[in-house]
């Protein structure tokens, strides 16, 4: 995703000025380290459930205050520093946005995506 571009055509939509003051955004990439004991990391192999994060992004869609989501959440195997998960959240105010990124994307990457750590031998 080029999130530039993807932010210029999220203001070119017809209601934006009139209901967005906010986007958030996470960008997440693959680190080169294990969460659970640091241990050095090659790849990582992803699979994500797109209908589970559709499901998802409508659920928080409804949420006051939130005019857009937008996720991209990428499949196959990666390197450290390759992209992986993309979340916009576009909406009225702070309040409003901030626990719905944090929210969304905990749930995204718990119940809709699985990865596979491959270990440096």
């Amino acid at each position: 995703m080029d999130i530039s571009q993807t932010i210029a055509e999220l203001k070119k939509r017809p209601g934006f000025k009139d209901n967005v003051g906010m986007i958030l955004i996470h960008n997440g990439v693959v680190r080169n380290w294990s969460r659970k004991d640091r241990a050095a990391v090659a790849a990582l192999e992803v699979t994500p459930d797109f209908a589970r994060i559709e499901e998802l992004r409508q659920e928080y869609l409804a949420r006051e205050g939130i005019f857009e989501i937008i996720i991209e959440a990428r499949a196959g195997s990666f390197t450290p520093g390759d992209d992986l998960l993309f979340i916009i959240v576009a909406g009225d105010i702070r309040e409003n946005i901030k626990p719905v990124l944090a929210e969304l994307l905990d749930r995204v990457k718990g119940e809709a995506i699985s990865k596979k750590e491959i270990a440096i031998c």
